[in-house]
C-alpha cells in the first residue's frame, strides 16, 4: 500500500515537473496570413471584405492563452509601423468584424500589459 502511495507523489511531482512553461503558439506568419486580406482597408479605409473578418475571427480563435495573445500583438504593431496603417481604421476593425481584442491595435499599444 505504501509503495502505490510513493508512486502516486513520483508520477503527480512528475506531472508537476514537466507541466509546460508558457509558449506562444501562434506565429507572426499567422498574424500576417489572417490581415492580408485586410490590408486594403487598414491602409485606406472603405468596405471590410468578408475575408478579412474571416481571418480576423480565426486569429481571434487561435490566441487564446496570454502568450500567444502578446505574441499576435507584438505583430500587430511591428505589421502596423512597417506599413502605414491609418490608426483610426486599425482601431475600428475588430468592432467592424465583430470580435473583441483585449487591446487596441496601435503602435502604441503596451502588449506586455495584455493578460489572459
Amino acid at each position: 500500500m505504501a509503495s502505490v502511495k510513493v508512486a502516486c507523489v513520483v508520477l503527480m511531482c512528475m506531472v508537476v515537473v514537466g507541466a509546460p512553461i508558457a509558449h506562444a503558439t501562434i506565429t507572426c506568419g499567422q498574424v500576417v496570413s489572417g490581415l492580408a486580406p485586410c490590408l486594403t482597408y487598414l491602409q485606406s479605409g472603405g468596405a471590410v471584405p468578408g475575408t478579412c473578418c474571416n481571418g480576423v475571427k480565426g486569429l481571434v480563435a487561435l490566441a487564446q492563452s496570454t502568450a500567444d495573445k502578446q505574441t499576435a500583438c507584438n505583430c500587430l504593431k511591428s505589421v502596423a509601423a512597417s506599413t502605414q496603417f491609418d490608426p483610426g481604421n486599425a482601431a475600428s476593425l475588430p468592432d467592424k468584424c465583430g470580435v473583441n481584442l483585449p487591446y487596441k491595435i496601435s503602435t502604441s499599444t503596451n502588449c506586455n500589459t495584455i493578460k489572459f
